[in-house]
């Protein structure tokens, strides 16, 4: 008998995953991660699925629970998933939903004429990566209930009595053999439930947490939608907002239309925006097609911005605002300042990627451009006082850009003047591949020495920074660019900035924050946070941005040069009793890095195999805006307020 040739690709090589095996063999492929944010992703599904429900106009309301053992209940007063015999997989249709992918309402329009579920695969993918599932249904008079675990099916439909009301219930265990946690994060579920309130005006959304000994309760519904969001976003409280908003727009602008009634249905679609102007320099645009945050924008945002740009050009020019021999504002002239939200409803939308990311529908830009053009028009018409400022504000942008064009100018200048030394105070490192390099941005020369002398000088480079970085969040981009710290920062990781950035052309694929473990270190630590995420955020979402985390304590037996190194207040109280000792232990209290000698620094901070970095992400955008506007905005006391609570104890930080 001949040998099987090991180089052989034959039929008996072909696997066939039954079922939802393929799921459970690769998580990623449909919940993207096995981390914290894939374990999310099965809340997400679930959710989806009853606000699918609420925008068909069968639902009003959608209660989350977590409970003591991190398992999740969504129910819902929807319709009810069907429970009758499927004609085809001649089956109960909820085991068809449950344990088969593609199986859903949502392929032929008749259903759901609007769905952010698109692919019949949330509920069974969701059911295979739980160890345990338990479904009940209201509807059709009784009250229906099927178990399954894994994907699998272990209690057929059985009836449990009757009711007049409809409704789904669903209760999973997420799979502790598939995910690295199971632990949910309450402010991630909070601030992604939130929005879905948001979004569909009048939908109650209740989120209980039942870990704690009292159980955290939160209830979101807003009557205002998305006008309630854009107020939430520019720090609305009931009474006034913390970002200053333009004169007479203390009430967003709110603009909806739909498609002409005789229009294909595969052109129908809904149109909501609603925006108002704020006198900071950032913009802060969200987009959403069916409730999917669309993160990279795509056909709707386009239309959106296109039919913004014009329309207050064009009122400009016929007010005279705009002279004749003067150009048009630019849409980022417009847009400085501005806080919108952008939400599209249509039947079959179309996206680019698997992630969902970005809407390549192409005629809702035609469709946005129509229903924004019109409507901004007439607002800008009727509201004559709102649109001086709006175009006073755009203005005043205009100048800022000329003068950040040659800030910018003179930074490349720098820039290339200082290529063939280091800039600043830039102590570089000899590798030149930005794939095993680091940057160490240190506060001060006291630190600075410390960590040059500490360093591996063939792959980590350190910048020291003298004084505090200036707050971008405060003053215009030419303000910036003008600041000596900031564009020797800029000339160091060598990106460049807005337009001209390039993160091909970064220095260094670890950027790593390191300053003191105290208040003054937490402030210049958000500073820099706030800089990166203003004009270098491509970094933090390319996994560039770490923070260090020095050690706050050390414990040393009397007698001996070196003892253990504590990192958190909490870790020191279980030492308590060694350190209360005081003839047998001392208890060192590190203010500043510069307290370190050279070698401790580097065993506890800097060398790679025993410190402690926190990677520096971007996981939802609301949460992420309110974060650097809030603790880098007007409002100190919001700031003083982090950094003393978080100056000690931080361990993770997602921006």
């Amino acid at each position: 008998m001949a040998k099987k040739n090991d180089n052989s690709y034959d039929a008996s090589e072909i696997k066939v995953l039954e079922g939802l095996e393929a799921v459970r063999k690769r998580p990623g492929m449909y919940i993207g991660t096995t981390s914290s944010a894939g374990l999310h992703h099965l809340v997400w599904e679930i959710v989806d699925n009853s606000v699918d429900e609420a925008m068909a106009g069968f639902c009003t309301k959608i209660k989350v629970t977590v409970h003591p053992d991190n398992s999740v209940t969504v129910e819902d007063n929807g319709r009810g998933i069907p429970v009758a015999k499927h004609p085809q997989k001649k089956i109960s249709t909820l085991e068809v939903v449950l344990t088969i992918l593609h199986a859903g309402g949502k392929f032929d329009n008749q259903a759901y004429k609007v769905s952010g579920g698109l692919h019949g695969v949330g509920v069974s993918v969701v059911n295979a990566l739980s160890k345990k599932m338990v479904v009940q249904v209201k509807r059709d008079g009784g009250i229906y209930e099927m178990q399954f675990a894994r994907g699998k099916t272990t209690e057929k439909l059985k009836e449990l009595g009757k009711t007049k009301t409809t409704g789904t219930t669903i209760t999973f265990w997420p799979d502790d053999t598939i995910f690295e946690t199971t632990v949910y994060d309450y402010d991630t579920l909070h601030d992604r439930l939130q929005e879905t309130a948001f979004l569909n005006k009048n939908l109650k959304i209740i989120l209980t947490d039942e870990r704690e000994l009292t159980p955290r309760v939160d209830e979101f519904c807003y009557s205002g939608g998305i006008i309630d969001f854009v107020k939430y976003l520019n720090g609305w409280n009931g009474q006034k907002y913390e970002k200053e908003v333009l004169p007479g727009l203390s009430k967003p602008i709110y603009i909806e239309g739909k498609s002409d009634p005789d229009a294909p249905f595969s052109q129908m679609g809904e149109v909501e925006v609603a925006l108002q102007w704020n006198t900071t320099y950032s913009e802060h645009t969200l987009s959403f097609a069916n409730d999917i945050y669309t993160e990279e924008g795509g056909m709707h945002l386009e239309g959106f911005r296109t039919a913004l740009t014009k329309a207050v050009n064009d009122y400009g020019k016929r007010q005279n605002i705009i002279k004749e021999k003067d150009p048009n504002l630019t849409g980022d002239d417009i847009r400085e300042g501005l806080t919108a939200v952008v939400s599209v409803k249509l039947p079959d939308p179309q996206f680019e990627g698997q992630t969902k990311a970005k809407l390549g529908s192409s005629y809702m830009r035609t469709l946005t451009n129509r229903i924004v053009s019109q409507g901004m028009a007439e607002y800008l018409e009727e509201h004559p006082n709102q649109a001086k400022e709006i175009l006073k504000k755009a203005s005043q942008a205009a100048k800022g850009r000329l003068a950040a064009q040659k800030a910018r100018q003179a930074t490349r200048r720098k820039g290339l003047l200082e290529s063939a030394s280091l800039p600043g105070k830039l102590a570089d490192c000899s590798v030149r591949d930005p794939e095993m390099t680091e940057l160490f941005i240190v506060e001060g020369d006291s630190a600075g020495g410390s960590a040059k002398m500490a360093r591996d000088r063939s792959i980590q480079a350190v910048l020291p920074l003298r004084g505090k970085i200036l707050n971008v969040e405060r003053v215009q981009e030419h303000r910036a660019l003008s600041s000596d710290t900031i564009t020797s920062l800029i000339t160091a990781i060598g990106t460049g900035v807005d337009q001209e950035f390039d993160i091909n052309k970064a220095r260094y694929h670890k950027i790593v924050i390191m300053t003191d473990a105290d208040v003054d270190g937490a402030h210049i630590r958000i500073l820099l946070l706030t800089f990166f995420y203003r004009y270098m955020k491509p970094m933090i979402e390319a996994g560039y941005v770490y923070v260090a985390q020095p050690p706050l304590y050390q414990l040393k037996p009397k007698g001996k040069k070196h003892g253990k190194y504590i990192y958190t207040d909490e870790e020191l109280a279980v030492e308590a009793k060694k350190f209360e000792d005081s003839t047998k232990y001392t208890v060192q209290r590190y203010k500043g890095l510069g307290e370190m000698d050279p070698e401790q620094l580097w065993s506890t901070t800097m060398e790679p195999k025993n410190r402690i970095l926190l990677q520096v992400t971007i996981d939802d955008a609301m949460a992420a805006e309110r974060a650097v506007s809030d603790l880098m905005g007007t409002q100190v006391e919001k700031r003083k307020d982090f950094i003393q609570t978080h100056a000690k104890d931080v361990r993770f930080l997602d921006i």
